[in-house]
């Protein structure tokens, strides 16, 4: 099972969260019933609707993680997922993009189509054993 099945699974057992085709077109998704949260685009990249305030918020800490990538202007992070450790971050992240996206008012448009997909590269870290 790769990282990105298994973050999946775990996230799929969350009430909050609901399976659906990405709305950039490529992958899955999980959804609240107001936003997209999580884009599965690969069996090991995941982009996050985390919100620019949280991003603000939380720039320093994700800056300082080599499983993240973050695009100046966008409200999505990439996280690259290569163990398990990779993926309990981004559960923990998914934890502070929904407790953001409540916190927020509703917006007129989709922010679903902006991801970061096609934005950023990924370079493999170092060779790791799955932990």
């Amino acid at each position: 099972m790769t990282p990105a099945q298994r973050a999946m699974e775990r996230l799929g057992t969350w009430p909050d969260l609901t399976v659906c085709p990405a709305g950039c077109g490529t992958g899955q998704a999980l959804r609240t019933s107001r936003d997209e949260i999580v884009h599965f685009h690969s069996a090991r990249d995941v982009d996050l609707h985390l919100t620019q305030r949280a991003i603000q918020r939380f720039h320093y800490d994700l800056g300082g993680s080599s499983a993240i990538q973050l695009v100046p202007g966008s409200c999505w992070v990439t996280v690259h997922l290569d163990c398990t450790t990779d993926v309990d971050l981004l559960l923990s992240l998914v934890s502070v993009a929904l407790k953001a996206h409540q916190a927020r008012p509703r917006s007129a448009g989709s922010t679903a189509a902006g991801c970061n997909f096609h934005r950023v590269t990924v370079l493999p870290r170092d060779p790791v054993t799955d932990r």
